[in-house]
């Protein structure tokens, strides 16, 4: 992921962190949260996002939060993939999330051992849907944002 793209789909004025392989840190000031965050794999994907943030203020660490690249099926399963590894997910409309701190602590180990993961989902099309995206650089960006709370 380009600088410039990140930037891009970061509307909000926040601080930036650093850069790491595909993935940004980031942190907000009000409310406090620091985030790594990543954009899929394929260009035409580019509406989805994947983060993982750090809230202090609500003691909340490592918490999953993905934007699916498109609109999902009403009662449609989302499931995260790393390697062998399968995590189901709560799912809004087009967003999704580990269904407790659990899930997320095991997403992130699972992240720090992986190459790639993807997001999978059944779109409101009928068609099944995958948002890939790279892990290089995930665990130092997830590392940079959780150090950026601390301070």
């Amino acid at each position: 992921m380009s600088m410039f793209a990140l930037l891009l789909l970061l509307a909000a004025p926040r601080e930036t962190i650093g850069v790491y392989g595909s993935w940004g840190a980031f942190s907000d000031a009000s409310p406090r949260r620091c985030f790594a965050i990543a954009q899929p794999v394929d260009p035409a994907q580019r509406a989805g996002s994947l983060s993982i943030a750090t809230w202090p203020g609500q003691n909340i660490r490592n918490q999953l939060h993905v934007r699916l690249s498109r609109p999902r099926a009403g009662s449609a399963r989302v499931t995260l993939s790393i390697g062998e590894r399968r995590f189901d997910l709560v799912a809004g409309d087009a967003d999704a999330w580990a269904p407790d701190a659990r899930t997320d602590a095991a997403i992130v180990a699972a992240m720090r051992s992986g190459r790639s993961m993807s997001v999978e989902a059944l779109g409101r099309d009928g068609s099944a849907f995958a948002d890939t995206y790279q892990l290089s650089g995930a665990a130092t960006a997830i590392d940079a944002a959780a150090l950026a709370c601390r301070r």
